[in-house]
């Protein structure tokens, strides 16, 4: 089988790579030149079944050549020199044609000095079906007469390893059903709007940027946009994980492959194909997958030394066994020798971590969990403490004004409309309430914006200058109203005033930090907000260790500082204030709702609305940690086992030598056992 892929780039065009080695990649199906696995697409929406079809369609042919095979060499149907004709003549097709992808992955192996799992079952296979062949073709070769036999063990081994490769293709397919199940919310067909209010059935593919949908009741977003007319409640489950509905009315935001609930909805369409939130939120999960843990190294250098070394036990075992063996010395050496190269197979240890990193991505995914790569998810089983951002995580993100206080010479529509006009330029959740409250206003243009992440923003507005956040960057000495939470306006660097907002908590907050404590997680609250905002939200959740008046460098240093007591630590937020502790945290979570600066500081994104993906993130972490170290544990305890017995440690005390065929049977086992444990992580309650 040619080369079919680089171990240090990929060429240009690469649509295939390496479940095992992400560095793998290749434009056409293959197998991979480090450790001879199968590929698999890059596509994640791609559903490649040719090499699980090609594996199964050799299995089925080599099991209907290696049973008659067994009857033959085992029930003696055909004695004599004949019966060694009559194997070998069922044994060449099964050993060499169906097992000629195994044997050529041995030889591309041995040729790049990349010993892998297909180099032991190669030579196993290899061994037993020349030495068989030899004894019939020649054998006056031999002393024994009749010489034995062992095309049933070659033809076999390769039955086995084949159904064995069908099974572990046909789990990896499953892992990635996550995936492709994301990509199928979409509708394949919607009801579009034309220029003239003419509507048409469309294929929601044709869809492009500023076209209209109508959705109907119970109808799925066909893509992402913004609700034009009408107010409806939309299931967003499939997306973030949250069970219930969220409320849209015109203006707030829809993502493709959600549900419409019993209003009716006019869009527009603002992202198709590989921009929607849905294609991106894919793409991240199928990166997740293919990425590689440190506990995943670690397993691979266990599995690439494990290879020579079973190569030279079962050169020793056979010079043992030759040397010291009772007769016939020949006969015992070689069965010893091929059980130890088949049973030792280290597919059990490549396979330990990539499935559950696999499996346990694509769980993520369906709760709306998006872990970035396999050393985040491994890093989520420590974390022992969560700071938390109040602003967008907490809360609801969508504040909303509740006072208005000016300032001697300035009037509540002047400081009210300036406000709005900079503030509308800003992404923040406190703009959007102050750009809400100059509802109806004729905004005017703003320019030189600029935003000062933690306090606040500044430009200049009708030739004056606006700022428009904290008290300190307003300039205020004191604020004009009686809430704790405002935002202050200064107008030529004079204050003008403040807008008193309220963002009330969500309503999984307290349910959030209750399931934290329940797994001995500390829970530590940082916020911008004034001592009195936070502790009246501290006090409604039940208690939590406050942080106030925090600006972007002091979370950051927070954040530093319980890194420093040796605290493993996640931060969780939504705003540009909250980048700089979200990379500084050992795993960074960012609300799905929150800012691009958010989300591309950290390592989860927790794609619903509420806080709820938190703890659901950690459990998801703890339980794949676990879920590796029990198959890595497997899959030793199965070598340092089963070598010995192969090599024939039991022989003298119980005259057991175990047979190469029963060696093949217990290496697909112990592949198929990890596997199977792997699959389990999809059932896991988050």
């Amino acid at each position: 089988m040619p080369r079919t892929g680089s171990i240090t780039a990929a060429p240009a065009g690469a649509r295939y790579t390496c479940p095992m080695h992400a560095d793998v990649a290749a434009p056409a199906p293959g197998s991979c030149p480090a450790c001879g696995m199968a590929l698999e697409p890059l596509d994640p929406a791609e559903d490649d079944r040719r090499a699980q079809d090609a594996a199964m369609r050799r299995f089925l042919i080599a099991a209907a050549l290696t049973a008659p095979l067994m009857a033959v060499a085992m029930g003696g149907l055909a004695p004599g020199p004949a019966g060694g004709w009559v194997q070998l003549a069922l044994a060449t097709p099964a050993a060499l044609w169906a097992g000629a992808p195994l044997l050529a992955r041995c030889a591309e192996s041995l040729r790049t000095r990349r010993l892998n799992m297909y180099t032991l079952i190669g030579l196993g296979v290899a061994a037993a079906y020349g030495f068989s062949a030899a004894a019939v073709i020649a054998p006056g070769l031999f002393p024994a007469d009749p010489a034995p036999v062992y095309f049933e063990a070659a033809a076999a081994i390769v039955t086995l390893a084949l159904l064995g490769e069908a099974l572990e293709l046909a789990a990896r397919r499953r892992a990635g059903d996550a995936v492709r199940e994301l990509l199928a919310l979409a509708p394949e067909r919607v009801r579009r709007i034309g220029p003239d209010g003419a509507e048409d059935d469309a294929p929601a593919e044709a869809l492009r940027p500023g076209d209209r949908v109508r959705l109907r009741p119970g109808d799925r977003v066909p893509c992402d946009g913004a609700v034009l007319e009408g107010a409806s409640a939309v299931d967003e489950s499939t997306i973030s994980g949250e069970s219930l509905p969220v409320r849209k009315r015109p203006g707030d935001r829809l993502v493709g492959g959600t549900v419409n609930g019993a209003g009716a909805l006019v869009m527009r369409v603002e992202a198709v194909g590989a921009d929607t939130v849905l294609a991106r939120i894919a793409r991240l999960v199928a990166a997740a997958q293919r990425s590689r843990a440190p506990v995943q190294r670690a397993a691979d250098r266990a599995a690439a030394a494990l290879v020579p070394l079973v190569a030279a036990a079962a050169a020793a075992t056979f010079a043992v066994w030759l040397a010291v063996g009772p007769d016939p010395a020949l006969n015992h050496a070689l069965v010893a020798a091929v059980s130890v190269l088949i049973v030792a197979c280290p597919c059990a240890f490549g396979l330990a971590a990539p499935m559950s990193v696999t499996v346990a991505a694509g769980r993520g995914a369906r709760a709306g969990v998006l872990v970035r790569d396999a050393e985040t998810l491994e890093r989520l089983a420590a974390i022992d403490t969560v700071v938390v951002d109040k602003t967008g995580t907490l809360t609801e993100g969508r504040p909303r004004a509740t006072e208005i206080a000016t300032r001697e010479g300035f009037s509540e529509a002047e400081m009210l409309r300036l406000a709005a006009s900079l503030e509308r330029a800003s992404e923040h959740p406190l703009a959007a309430a102050v750009v809400a409250a100059a509802d109806g206003m004729e905004l005017l243009p703003a320019a030189e914006v600029e935003a000062v992440p933690g306090k606040g923003v500044r430009g200049l507005v009708a030739g004056r200058e606006v700022r428009v956040g904290n008290r300190r960057f307003a300039g205020a000495d004191r604020s004009p109203t009686d809430s704790g939470a405002a935002i202050h306006v200064a107008v030529d660097g004079r204050p003008a005033g403040a807008i008193s907002v309220a963002d009330p908590l969500r309503v999984s907050a307290g349910e959030a930090l209750a399931a934290l404590k329940r797994l001995g997680v500390r829970a530590v609250l940082a916020t911008g907000d004034s001592r009195a905002a936070a502790d009246a939200a501290a006090a409604e959740l039940g208690g939590i260790e406050v942080h106030t008046g925090m600006a972007p460098e002091d979370k950051d240093r927070l954040v530093a500082e319980l890194r420093a007591a040796g605290r493993r630590v996640a931060m969780a937020g939504d705003g540009v204030n909250d980048a700089p502790a979200l990379a500084r945290a050992d795993v960074g979570m960012a609300m799905g709702t929150g800012t691009g600066a958010a989300i591309a500081s950290a390592g989860v994104t927790l794609a619903g609305d509420g806080p709820r993906g938190i703890a659901a993130a950690l459990r998801l972490g703890r339980a794949a940690a676990a879920n590796i170290r029990q198959n890595l544990a497997f899959a030793f305890a199965y070598n340092a086992l089963a070598i010995p017995v192969a090599a024939g440690a039991l022989y003298p005390a119980f005259g057991v030598l175990l047979d190469p065929m029963i060696a093949a049977a217990a290496m697909s086992l112990s592949s198929v056992s990890v596997i199977g444990n792997a699959l389990r992580l999809r059932r896991l309650a988050l």
